[in-house]
């Protein structure tokens, strides 16, 4: 999706602060996000959340998850692989660790089979608990008249009741994508293209928290600015790589720094 004629008549002029960054420091990452993109305008309404290290602390139960139930089928994916994978679709990192590590090319229908061992154990661990800082962020987003947006690659059947449970009032059902709402996963923009469309929102017109590579590349690819929030174990120069507009060490700090005026 590129700028349109019309979104290149508007005046940059009209940019919102957003965060309590030195207006100079602030004004450089959205200087860089449109002349990368082309836009003239950075005019907010959405900000769209990946959910798995953004919205909750589950990261941790998922790489072990990973490891526990491809090590079961011969398939090496040690832990920290999974924040690498982050993002994509289960089936789809199947299919990639299969094509790589036995040259095999399996169906999305086996690669659901074996993806169900790793939900099973997934299943098995402590719940995990909402990330630290994100219901500030959230309410403040909410206060600030903008969308929440839940874009995962997730496809867990009791994704929406936990939502709705720890999050009252903030999440909008119809505003969720998963994996079962796309036929790409991350890195494809599709996730992203999707949030946006249910938002009724151009690129321009949105942000998004982001904490995997390969998810802030998707965000990057559908000409979003793209804040990631650095909640594991990766080095900040490889989410920056990924084309990261801003970097935070944590959602609490980025909801600390957040406000719109």
């Amino acid at each position: 999706m590129t700028a349109d004629s019309n979104q290149k008549r508007q005046n940059s002029s009209s940019t919102r602060q957003l965060f309590k960054t030195t207006s100079i420091m602030f004004q450089n990452f959205i200087s860089q996000y449109l002349a990368t993109t082309g836009y003239l305008e950075f005019q907010p309404k959405a900000v769209m959340f990946d959910m798995d290290g953004v919205i909750y602390d589950s990261m941790p139960y998922h790489a072990r998850s990973w490891h526990t139930a491809m090590q079961s089928i011969g398939i090496e994916m040690p832990p920290e692989d999974a924040y690498r994978y982050e993002g994509m679709r289960g089936v789809e990192t199947i299919q990639q660790l299969f094509s790589k590590q036995r040259s095999e090319n399996i169906s999305e229908k086996e690669a659901q089979k074996i993806y169900k061992l790793k939900s099973d154990a997934f299943n098995a661990c402590p719940t995990p608990s909402l990330m630290p800082g994100i219901k500030e962020l959230m309410e403040k987003v909410k206060a600030s008249g903008l969308k929440i947006v839940i874009v995962t690659g997730s496809a867990q059947h009791t994704l929406l009741d936990k939502l709705d449970r720890d999050l009252k009032g903030l999440v909008n059902r119809d505003l969720v994508v998963c994996a079962n709402d796309v036929e790409k996963g991350k890195p494809d923009p599709e996730p992203y293209l999707k949030g946006l469309q249910k938002a009724g929102v151009e690129p321009w017109q949105a942000i998004v928290v982001e904490n995997a590579p390969l998810g802030v590349r998707a965000a990057v690819a559908a000409h979003v600015f793209t804040i990631a929030v650095n909640t594991g174990p990766l080095r900040d120069s490889i989410l920056l790589a990924e084309g990261a507009n801003m970097i935070f060490p944590s959602v609490a700090a980025l909801a600390g720094e957040f406000r719109l005026e």
